[in-house]
């Protein structure tokens, strides 16, 4: 078991996302950096931030920032704590939940619209990961 969200949570998101097929076929042009933004709610009790570098098809890298080190990636997915807990349980979907507010997603929503199945796929990987939870 991984514990998320932690620096080997997103190492082990990153081999399981390479290794889902229909991520490939489904982002084989996309380009663009991914944050997916834990924030604090009563079980976690910092803000967390998992970096994606998204190419092709494939995660080229995957990290815990550390604070004071952020970036400015081309898409941000936010959301608390226990939210991020039913998504990767199937409690909630990710494309319902950004459509209720439950789920923030920042950045080209035209591009995004265009990769909808990989947007999916990216957020159907954290489900396969062993996950443990605070």
């Amino acid at each position: 078991m991984v514990l998320f969200p932690s620096d080997e949570w997103a190492k082990e998101f990153m081999k399981k996302l390479n290794e889902n097929k229909a991520y490939e076929d489904s982002a084989l042009d996309w380009e663009g950096d991914f944050y997916l933004v834990i924030k604090p709610d009563d079980r976690l009790k910092e803000e967390k931030i998992i970096y994606l570098d998204l190419y092709h098809g494939k995660c080229r890298e995957a990290y815990l920032v550390e604070p004071g080190k952020e970036k400015e990636p081309a898409y941000v997915m936010e959301a608390p704590y226990g939210t991020w807990i039913k998504v990767s349980t199937k409690e909630v979907d990710a494309v319902k939940g950004i459509m209720t507010g439950k789920i923030k997603l920042k950045g080209d929503m035209a591009k995004i619209m265009r990769y909808t199945k990989a947007a999916q796929e990216i957020v159907n990987t954290t489900t396969v990961i062993d996950n443990e939870f605070l």
